[in-house]
C-alpha cells in the first residue's frame, strides 16, 4: 500500500467540505431531496487506517449536524440520517430524503433495523448517545450502521 501523503492538506479540504455551504443546497418551498448523499470519504482512504476512519466520521457527523441546523428552515417533512458501512468506509454518507414529484417513497422505512444495536467501540465515543439514535442492520453483505437525530425528522 502506498503511502499517504498530504494528510494535512487533505483533512483540511474534507473539513471544508464538512458544511452545507459547500453544496448547491435548496431548503426553499420548492426544494425537494430523493436520496440525497455525499461521501466525504469517496475513495475509502478510511479503510486503511482506523485514525483516518474516525477522522471522516467526525466530519460526517459536522456535516450532519450542520445540515440539521439548516432543515429547521426547511417548511417540508424530511427523513436526513448518516449511514455508516462497516466493511466500505466509502460507501459511509449523510443522506436526506423528501417527498418528491419523482415517485413517492417518502417516508422511506428500513424494516430490519436493530435500535437496540450495541454500538461499535471504534466510534462509540464520537457520538453523542444523548442526541442521536444508533441502528444497525445488514444490506448484502455489509454492516451498516445509522446515526438518526432523536427528534429532528421521521425516523427510518
Amino acid at each position: 500500500m502506498k503511502k499517504f501523503r498530504g494528510k494535512k492538506r487533505y483533512f483540511r479540504n474534507i473539513w471544508q467540505e464538512s458544511t452545507v455551504e459547500q453544496y448547491d443546497l435548496d431548503f426553499g418551498k420548492e426544494g425537494w431531496f430523493d436520496f440525497w448523499h455525499i461521501h466525504l470519504d469517496f475513495y475509502g482512504y478510511g479503510n486503511n487506517s482506523l485514525k483516518i476512519r474516525r477522522e471522516h466520521i467526525k466530519a460526517h457527523i459536522a456535516l450532519y449536524n450542520d445540515l440539521l441546523e439548516k432543515l429547521q428552515t426547511y417548511e417540508k417533512t424530511y427523513q436526513s440520517w448518516i449511514e455508516l458501512v462497516e466493511e466500505d468506509a466509502g460507501l459511509d454518507a449523510v443522506c436526506i430524503h423528501t417527498s418528491t414529484p419523482n415517485e413517492d417513497s417518502f417516508p422511506f422505512k428500513i424494516d430490519s433495523i436493530n435500535w437496540e444495536c450495541k454500538v461499535p467501540i471504534k466510534f462509540k465515543d464520537l457520538i453523542n448517545l444523548n442526541e442521536f439514535n444508533v441502528g444497525h442492520y445488514k444490506w448484502e453483505s455489509n454492516n451498516s450502521y445509522i446515526i438518526q437525530s432523536q427528534n429532528k425528522g421521521i425516523k427510518l
